[in-house]
């Protein structure tokens, strides 16, 4: 008969990973040994991908911020053999795709793989499946109106070339969408990992975005949030042994910790000095303040 660890050892053990501690330091801490962290880690991480796939339904974002931050599993791009580049899509440079809504902070939806136009068309059409859409009689000519397109949303990245025609194939006439491009070089700092200087930006307006409506392009918000994945999610911080092993580790740690994020994360606004709501509250996806303890049991049943 296998030992199963008590419901409060459980919680315990995956409070400490998503606030940013490693499998082997919640080991130490806990007492627990790390392979069974792993594979707890992995079911909880597989029943937060369900639960947000139940949950994040039906919403209206105003404007949603797409980026892509970039991780490893087993090895480095560079390092794998020919056959492998050809053959495996779980191994090497692995990216998470992020759609995040620039008003509630509410990441809507997101994709863990190659940074291939594949996969950017995943992450825009599960996008849309989360999105109000308008019925397709509602752009119809009727009682005596002109039709025409209502657009649900505008949808800022950055100038990867696939996005465009993902977009394009997900929501048609249905989004506005620009590009902001950001231009760097390397500055005078000594050392292979010095800082690139930002020496400009360029905002292009691909589809239903006016001139004057071309500053309203932004990805800032959705590069901060990459901090924050960074920060807390130690299998993407850089220059570390925190990655991951198997893709199906990574995809489950990126469940957990987003839906951690969503359903429970508090930030401070410094400006008003008080707590935000939770993401999904903001968004009106729940009525309902969760601790973490609340969500495992809602995520576990």
């Amino acid at each position: 008969m296998a030992n199963i660890l008590p419901r409060e050892q459980q919680i315990e053990d995956l409070h400490h990973l998503v606030e940013g501690n490693t499998l082997r330091s919640t080991s130490r801490l806990t007492g627990v040994h790390r392979t069974t962290i792993m594979k707890l880690m992995v079911k909880f991480g597989a029943a937060c991908k369900s639960y947000m796939d139940a949950q994040l339904h039906g919403l209206t974002l105003r404007h949603v911020e797409v980026d892509e931050i970039w991780t490893f599993v087993q090895k480095k791009q560079g390092q794998l053999h020919v056959d492998e580049k050809a053959e495996r899509h779980d191994i090497g440079d692995i990216y998470l795709w992020t759609c995040l809504d620039q008003d509630t902070k509410l990441i809507a939806s997101f994709v863990v793989g190659k940074r291939s136009a594949d996969n950017a068309r995943r992450l825009m059409v599960d996008l849309r499946s989360r999105l109000v859409m308008p019925k397709p009689h509602e752009s119809d000519s009727h009682h005596y109106q002109q039709g025409g397109y209502v657009r649900i949303t505008q949808i800022s990245t950055d100038g990867f070339p696939a996005y465009p025609e993902a977009v394009d194939l997900a929501f048609g006439p249905y989004a506005k969408y620009g590009q902001i491009i950001k231009n760097y070089r390397n500055n005078d700092q000594p050392g292979r990992y010095g800082p690139p200087e930002m020496t400009g930006s360029e905002r292009k307006g691909i589809f239903g975005i006016n001139e004057s409506e071309q500053r309203s392009i932004c990805t800032s918000h959705v590069e901060r949030h990459n901090l924050t994945i960074r920060t807390l999610m130690k299998r993407f911080t850089r220059l570390s042994l925190g990655f991951s092993k198997k893709l199906e580790n990574l995809e489950a740690a990126v469940a957990m910790f987003l839906a951690y994020y969503n359903f429970v994360w508090r930030t401070q606004d410094a400006k008003e000095g008080r707590t935000r709501l939770p993401a999904a509250m903001a968004a009106g996806v729940t009525d309902t303040l969760l601790t973490f303890e609340e969500l495992f049991d809602r995520v576990m049943v």
